[in-house]
């Protein structure tokens, strides 16, 4: 996920190491903050596999910026982990909202209906926080009030996102 948010904030624009966490964390940070201790190392994975590269530009009024840009192989590399996220960047939410934040880059319609198309065959499947046994139980089955609120937010979500993907996949094939 780290990974994917980086290479697609520098497909956007050239950045340095500090507004890119910044935009991350604006992403994601919500669910797990992106520490400096985890970001610069998955930089310099990124850049010794090609796919970004690193400048030194003069600061405005302190000392020089490493800013960094993704080469052609890092769009390559982008593109190519939004046309076939892996499972669980489609049945994770805080994955699949970082691949839905770029999935623009995919240059053609069919290759973002079919990463959608992924996602609502996935929402499709009977699915619950809570069991009785194998059988997904729903919020009017749970006693618990707090339990019942997790699954009537949980069906809520799901079927706004549900008419989303519906709308969006009818415009992409429009």
């Amino acid at each position: 996920m780290l990974e994917l948010a980086i290479l697609g904030f520098l497909y956007d624009a050239s950045l340095h190491g500090y507004e890119l966490r910044k935009r991350i964390a604006a992403l994601t940070g919500h669910i797990k903050p992106v520490a400096e201790s985890t970001l610069y190392p998955a930089i310099k994975r990124l850049e010794r596999a090609g796919w970004l590269r690193r400048e030194t530009r003069p600061g405005a009024v302190a000392a020089p910026r490493h800013v960094l840009s993704l080469t052609p192989a890092g769009r390559a590399e982008l593109r190519h982990r939004l046309a076939e996220p892996a499972d669980l960047d489609i049945s994770d939410e805080n994955r699949w909202f970082t691949v839905l934040a770029f999935l623009r880059h995919l240059d053609e319609p069919g290759q973002q209906a079919g990463v959608l198309e992924r996602r609502l065959a996935f929402l499709r499947q009977p699915a619950s926080f809570f069991y009785d046994g194998d059988r997904p139980l729903r919020a009017e089955e749970v006693g618990d009030p707090f339990r019942q609120g997790i699954l009537t937010i949980a069906r809520a979500t799901t079927r706004a996102e549900l008419n989303w993907l519906r709308a969006t996949l009818d415009g992409l094939a429009g």
